[in-house]
């Protein structure tokens, strides 16, 4: 449950997000017309429609609309906003991104300094998160994420740096998500908690059992799990394999691959 984790750094999420937002700017203004059609890495998604689904996600935080507040299937909901965006000019689009994400980022600072911060909402089948915590986490999430693993590599482009303050942000929104999954569908066998720790900029070790994601603290744990923080957002979210990236295991290794199996961040 979220409310095991450790309380979130609002400040730090907006000021990752105003970062992660300069790095995309950045990055598409540099790209060619052929780039910007190219495919991603997600699939059935080109360059165009990745920037188009985090602009509607923008959108959708400040002005949701009917179909985002009934989904039950987060993905499947974000085929529609990118749909209508398929016929869009590269300058609508981006002008739409860059509006979208703007506003976004002032909901998420005004928010932060109101009793507002406290409330909590639903997305779709991900639970109940605040509010700020759910736009700014979920936003830099999927710049990064987005960014780093479908815009950059499928163009052959250098993967662009990041820095601890935007890594927690990110690692704050994805153990939180984790949170929720592991308690709505438990692991066999967790009872007996895991430990993972994530390496380098922004990582630290988190204690999982059946009831979520929690701090550690004393008391022995079947199974500890160890990669680097920056492969995190690619394996957490079934880009690629644990098993094919730099993740160590030590204790239960059956425990610790059921676990990893069902990991899916999204």
């Amino acid at each position: 449950m979220t409310d095991r984790l450790p309380a979130v750094d609002l400040p730090n999420m907006v000021a990752a997000l105003r970062t992660e937002r300069t790095e995309m700017l950045d990055f598409t203004r540099t790209l060619t017309d052929n780039e910007w059609r190219a495919p991603s890495a997600a699939a059935g998604w080109s360059i165009a429609d990745v920037v188009g689904h985090i602009a509607a996600t923008a959108h959708n935080f400040y002005a949701p609309s009917l179909e985002s507040l009934r989904t039950k299937d987060l993905e499947a909901s974000n085929e529609g906003p990118v749909e209508r965006r398929r016929s869009w000019t590269r300058e609508r689009v981006m002008t739409d991104y860059e509006k979208s994400s703007r506003r976004a980022i002032s909901l998420v600072n005004a928010i932060r300094r109101s009793p507002a911060a406290r409330l909590r909402f639903s997305l779709a089948e991900l639970g109940r998160y605040p509010i700020g915590l759910m736009i700014g986490g979920a936003l830099v999430f999927d710049h990064h994420t987005h960014l780093r693993h479908d815009i950059a590599p499928a163009l052959g482009r250098p993967v662009p740096a990041t820095d601890a303050d935007r890594m927690r942000a990110v690692l704050t929104w994805m153990t939180v998500v984790l949170s929720n999954q592991v308690a709505q569908a438990p692991v066999d066998g967790l009872d007996a908690r895991i430990a993972l720790t994530l390496t380098g900029p922004g990582g630290g070790t988190w204690w999982i059992d059946e009831a979520g994601v929690l701090i550690p603290s004393d008391g022995k744990v079947a199974a500890h799990i160890s990669a680097p923080a920056l492969t995190f957002p690619d394996w957490g979210t079934q880009r690629s394999s644990w098993r094919d990236s730099d993740v160590t295991v030590t204790g239960d290794a059956q425990l610790a691959a059921r676990f990893l199996d069902a990991v899916n961040v999204i």
